[in-house]
């Protein structure tokens, strides 16, 4: 049986790699777009042909996808209630992928887009007549801020709090997607992917991605507060504990001292890590997991890196972004310079580098395997899809780091 997919955030990050996956195996696809936000098809088309999708490929998307502008903050998604259920009738599996990502964002408005608007792609899925089956993106960090320990897949609480609103609103909709499946006896996969990356190279016509965001807010935030001495932070570095953790000799990256960088004091931990992983690994694991036979319930995947990357490695990734010197310290200092204060507006950014847990995902690599494994990501591989091509680092050259071990639970 010909089943007709429907899928949100299409032109995003992560969407349009699910896009490219869900069209190896089908051969049209409903792609819901927010009304007034351009032409969608023409996003999607470009995508394609500045990865090197095949022309003929690209030629054919006009006649493989449909295009439906709405608006999921609204009841009905902005449809009228007869354009709404004849969309609801046509779709036999519903990938709910939009959303925002906005770390700094208020909790009304992330609420609005994040939990309303799969409250609204919920009501979607339960009006239509063939029920289809609910792929929602979730994010591993609905594990909110508890920095230490282990995160499994069936854990879904509030007890430790969130870092930041938007982690909060992602935590709602998931329960949401909960109480939905309770309700009407239906099937939900949740998605919960770490922080995706890529190595392509940033381009104004590409959507941007997490570090993309960070790199702007830190780069904004040095020229606001400028670049000498006169705002407050030395230009001089020390050593510090993370150098040795880097496998830097002491001093730091450029040798006795860092001369010239501004120093940002920033809460962090010599031996945190992140979980960062391909984007489109993600979707070709998400996809495949898309295709077992559901439990009939909510079943909650951790789509994660089987290697955490070293926090310090993320520093000086940074550093090469940004002419920076940035010391990870325990505590926010008593006398911030102006950077260190503008950054302060910031946390939802900073505080992941004082992160040490990892995401458990015996029930992916149970389910998929070895192939779940994906190949590792260094800072070559960061730096690629942060830096436009051509570009020179602005910190020191390749400097050793050490990983952290392969993350395994039984």
């Amino acid at each position: 049986m010909v089943v007709h997919v429907a899928l949100t955030g299409a032109t995003g990050f992560l969407g349009l790699r699910l896009l490219r996956r869900l069209l190896d195996t089908h051969r049209t696809l409903t792609v819901l777009t927010h009304a007034g936000s351009g032409d969608a098809l023409h996003r999607v088309t470009r995508f394609f042909e500045l990865t090197g999708a095949p022309q003929a490929f690209t030629a054919g998307l006009p006649g493989r996808l449909r295009v439906v502008e709405t608006d999921l903050a609204q009841p009905r998604l902005g449809l009228s209630a007869r354009r709404f259920h004849e969309l609801a009738d046509d779709i036999g599996a519903l990938w709910h992928s939009a959303g925002s990502i906005n770390l700094e964002g208020d909790l009304p408005t992330l609420r609005r887009t994040n939990v309303e608007g799969t409250r609204h792609i919920l009501e979607l899925a339960a009006a239509g007549r063939q029920r289809p089956v609910v792929h929602h993106v979730s994010t591993a960090f609905v594990a909110g801020a508890r920095r230490e320990g282990v995160a499994y897949e069936d854990e879904l609480d509030d007890a430790c709090g969130f870092e930041n609103a938007y982690e909060r609103s992602k935590y709602e909709a998931e329960l949401l997607v909960h109480a939905w499946s309770r309700e009407h006896g239906r099937a939900v996969l949740v998605l919960r992917p770490s922080i995706l990356v890529t190595d392509l190279p940033p381009h104004p016509e590409l959507p941007s991605h997490p570090l993309m965001v960070i790199e702007r807010i830190l780069r904004d935030a040095r020229r606001a507060a400028g670049s000498g001495c006169a705002d407050g932070a030395a230009p001089d570095r020390v050593p510090g504990p993370r150098d040795q953790c880097r496998g830097l000799p002491d001093g730091g990256p450029s040798g006795p001292v860092a001369v010239g960088r501004p120093r940002v004091r920033t809460v962090g931990h010599p031996h945190g890590r992140l979980n960062l992983l391909q984007v489109e690994h993600a979707a070709e694991v998400m996809v495949r997991l898309a295709a077992l036979t559901p439990s009939g319930g909510v079943d909650t995947y951790h789509v994660v890196h089987d290697r955490d990357v070293p926090v310090p490695t993320v520093v000086t990734l940074l550093e090469r972004l940004i002419p920076l010197a940035i010391d990870l310290v325990a505590e926010k200092p008593d006398d911030p310079s102006a950077l260190e204060a503008l950054l302060d507006f910031y946390p939802g950014m900073t505080s992941y580098l004082a992160h040490r847990r990892r995401f458990d995902d015996t029930r992916v690599r149970s389910s998929l395997g070895p192939s779940a494994i994906s190949a590792p990501v260094g800072l070559d591989y960061l730096w690629s899809g942060l830096a436009r091509r051509g570009r020179a680092p602005s910190g020191p050259a390749d400097t050793p780091v050490t990983a952290c071990p392969p993350v395994r639970h039984a």
